[in-house]
């Protein structure tokens, strides 16, 4: 679980986040949704530590990451996965290298724990023979695909995913979502997912933090979302017939 308490941050005088609280809880998909430049990726970057907030506390669990002392900050460090939006794939490692990194890099795990790893997270997001493939061999789902296998890797318990389904046609990101889904449910992950999809918002959401001008403006789940009568986030969630359709609804 993640709580968050009055985040702040301003820039050249500007007041990109105000005062922003909430929680994200282990075992549920909790989106982060608003317009561009509303601070959606800044406020991840502060609860990440990537940006120190001017105030306000984030807690991994009861425990800080911004203020903690270095020991302290690693070993939260080590419990993050992150998948990014275009995968940031080495384009130098082939696929199991790739996946393989996070382990490299902060375990001791042995050659032999290493790949049988790799291999069991393959096989969960449906690369089985992916092995030896190159980035640039790989579709754009597939990139994403090996990209949440990498996040997993070395079992996270909090995992951030920065608009997973940007750039997928329609079938290819509702399987991306299952399999973040799947993840979260199977190992109770916190997850926590910046998006614009609209089907991942009216499917997955099983909280959401919507951001406006920089302040929360609301907070729910996919099921009341569509209820909302806050003019922002309908100017933000419908356009054109869509939005007409569901104001009438709405009116009943």
């Amino acid at each position: 679980m993640i709580t968050f308490e009055n985040i702040s941050k301003t820039f050249n005088n500007k007041v990109v986040l105000n005062g922003i609280t909430g929680t994200f809880k282990a075992g549920q998909i909790s989106l982060v949704i608003g317009a561009s430049g509303t601070g959606k990726s800044l406020l991840i970057k502060c609860l990440l530590g990537l940006v120190i907030p001017d105030q306000g506390v984030a807690l991994f669990d009861g425990r800080d990451l911004v203020y903690g002392d270095r020991l302290l900050q690693t070993e939260i460090r080590r419990e993050i996965g992150m998948l990014f939006q275009g995968g940031a794939l080495f384009d130098s490692k082939n696929i199991e290298e790739n996946v393989r990194f996070p382990l490299d890099v902060l375990t001791t795990m042995s050659v032999s724990e290493k790949k049988d790893r790799v291999h069991e997270c393959l096989v969960q997001v449906g690369l089985t023979d992916a092995h030896h493939k190159m980035p640039n061999e790989l579709s754009g789902g597939m990139k994403k695909r090996a990209g949440i296998a990498r996040a997993i890797v070395n079992y996270p318990k909090y995992l951030f995913c920065d608009e997973p389904n940007s750039g997928l046609d329609p079938q290819t990101s509702l399987k991306i979502d299952e399999l973040i889904a799947q993840v979260t449910h199977t190992y109770k992950t916190t997850t926590v997912i910046v998006t614009h999809d609209m089907n991942t918002i009216l499917s997955w959401g099983d909280f959401i933090l919507f951001l406006h001008q920089g302040k929360k403006s609301w907070e729910g789940n996919s099921k009341d979302i569509l209820y909302t009568r806050l003019k922002e986030l309908q100017d933000f969630l419908f356009v054109g017939k869509i939005k007409e359709l569901l104001l009438q609804e709405n009116n009943k």
